[in-house]
């Protein structure tokens, strides 16, 4: 038996075990399929480990995939093409579909799927699109049985589909109307719930309650003779000292990145716990809400990265799986190496801690200080409240020390927790919090951290390379940076340019992604704090043969994608 926790969510009880719920109760890589699994490698958005899919073929506008052909759904049916073109467009009725060149659910535009051989389909893009990321969105849609979510698609979905990527102006009512179809079939199959759980991964759920779900071996998986575990148990928890708990008590075989300060760590590390460590491509930061004075000047958002002390909230925080940031760019540190040159690293504020500097810039933006006291241009009190998020650690922890610099420096700040991360989201796109903390540089690709940036959050919709921006209430705009800058004595778009990237290669994007990096860090919409590093623990008492450090496109994934690969073996016994 092997233990473990989901690192994505914990289990919701009562949720349904369906991966199109948001708070589904289904494991990706042990009883939730994808064709493939990233190795998320910068170089190459597209490198992935095999998964329903066993090759794949791509062109600028279509990908062709070579389904495994001994893959089976866990009552012994075989996965067919019809359960691809299921689950494709049950990815196209998800979020919110957007009338244009595409219906968009994280970017995703199919436009057909046909099979070209058999246990092979090919899957087009929408016409005119040439999304280079194409092929991973394909790749990484949760494939599920035709025979049991099919019977809630209407017989004519694709020409539903096809309706709502029209981009004919004069069907405009048409392609609304077919959205708001798409949308209205996409909330029926999130709410639905299967009797049980249909599974072509190496697990299937058997048993699941509030506490844990008990995952047994899938004896059709077409790869069943590399799974070592006989069974999985998946742990619940409720924040991140539960699950330091369970590692103090040896009671996890693996265990995904978790926040962890350092004497928690070596209590983990004496229980028999192993660390091994990857990279991760993200970072966390504080974000402003420019609608909000008066982080709408750029001076004072300067003049708080300055007065932020990032190494010594990065130790506190994450003192463990942590970096502190080397300078804002919108990517971590090591993603920004490869791609600024070394004049233009050189070039970039790195905003060290240096009150002076911060005063001094302050006073430019029309602050005055008072008895200690900061004040607003307008004569009020200057005071922030800092929102964090309950159950996380590492942002709490650092929240206070970054809460009594700022206090120390004449700017009252408070802490304030949401209650979990989802109210976080929803409330943060609603523009409620003018400051707090925010994960960014989602990597490994520069066009997905860059989105973190000026995308969805800042009222940038992409379709091709077409860009909209909305702001406003509902429009999900909370960043609210300004929509054109001067670099270099040319005005640039962000929002523009970062949907660009979309459109390029990782080898046609240098341009583009030094300009969004310095652009950034002149500009500060948010201050990086730390990087975070990919920080696992295996413990090997009852199971051998995991993954290394260094092999981080295998460490990115579940350990349910490392058994598919022939890791994770149970000790022989003596």
């Amino acid at each position: 038996m092997f233990t473990t926790i989901d690192g994505n969510h914990p289990i919701s009880a009562g949720a349904p075990m369906n991966p199109f719920n948001a708070a589904g109760n289904t494991f990706l890589g042990y009883d939730t399929m994808q064709l493939g699994f990233t190795k998320k490698n910068p170089q190459d958005p597209n490198d992935f480990f095999p998964g329903l899919a066993r090759s794949w073929k791509t062109t600028d506008t279509s990908i062709t995939v070579e389904l495994e052909p001994g893959a089976k759904w866990s009552d012994g049916k075989p996965v067919t093409v019809d359960d691809v073109k299921a689950s494709m467009a049950i990815a196209l009725t998800q979020g919110a579909a957007t009338v244009g060149a595409g219906v968009l659910t994280q970017g995703l535009d199919v436009a057909e799927i046909k099979e070209t051989a058999p246990h092979t389909i090919e899957i087009s893009q929408v016409p005119g699109a040439k999304n280079i990321q194409f092929p991973r969105l394909v790749l990484t849609q949760k494939i599920v049985p035709a025979s049991v979510y099919g019977s809630m698609l209407p017989a004519d979905v694709w020409d539903v589909v096809h309706a709502s990527q029209s981009a004919d102006p004069g069907q405009a009512d048409a392609a609304k109307a077919a959205v708001d179809k798409l949308n209205e079939i996409g909330k029926k199959i999130s709410a639905f719930a299967p009797a049980t759980d249909v599974s072509a991964g190496p697990f299937v759920i058997t048993r699941i309650n509030p506490g844990s779900a008990v995952l047994d071996r899938n004896p059709h998986f077409f790869a069943a003779d590399r799974i070592g575990p006989k069974q999985v148990v998946v742990r619940n928890y409720t924040g991140n000292e539960q699950i330091w708990n369970y590692m103090t008590n040896g009671e996890l075989d693996a265990a995904p990145f978790t926040a962890i300060p350092d004497n928690v760590l070596q209590r983990i590390l004496k229980a028999g716990n192993q660390r091994v460590d990857a990279i991760n491509y993200v970072d966390a930061a504080i974000a402003f809400n420019q609608s909000v004075a008066p982080f709408d000047k750029v001076e004072v958002r300067r003049a708080l990265a300055h007065v932020i002390d990032r190494a010594a909230v990065t130790k506190v925080g994450q003192p463990v799986g942590g970096a502190a940031s080397k300078a804002t760019t919108g990517l971590i540190d090591k993603v920004a190496e490869k791609w600024l040159t070394p004049e233009q690293q050189a070039a970039l504020d790195p905003y060290p801690h240096d009150e002076t500097k911060a005063a001094a810039l302050l006073q430019q933006a029309g602050l005055t200080k008072k008895d200690g006291a900061w004040y607003l241009p307008d004569g009020t009190p200057w005071t922030i409240t800092l929102q964090t998020v309950n159950g996380f650690s590492d942002w709490i922890a650092g929240g206070t020390v970054l809460a009594n610099q700022l206090t120390a420096f004449g700017i009252p700040t408070k802490t304030a927790l949401t209650a979990d991360f989802s109210t976080y989201k929803k409330e943060m796109a609603d523009g409620k919090y003018p400051v707090g903390f925010w994960l960014t540089a989602l990597g490994p690709g520069t066009d997905a951290a860059f989105q973190r940036l000026y995308g969805a959050d800042n009222g940038f919709t992409a379709i091709g390379a077409a860009v909209t921006h909305k702001t406003g209430k509902g429009s999900g705009n909370w960043l609210n940076t300004p929509t054109s800058f001067t670099l270099d004595g040319a005005t640039v778009d962000p929002g523009e340019l970062t949907a660009r990237l979309t459109l390029l290669k990782p080898d046609q994007q240098k341009d583009i992604v030094q300009q969004l990096a310095r652009l950034t860090n002149q500009q500060v919409p948010v201050v990086q704090i730390w990087d975070y590093t990919n920080v696992q623990f295996v413990n090997d008492k009852r199971f051998t043969n995991f993954p290394k450090a260094g092999q981080d496109g295998l460490l990115s994934n579940s350990p349910g994608v490392w058994m598919m690969q022939g890791y994770v073996q149970p000790k022989s016994k003596k």
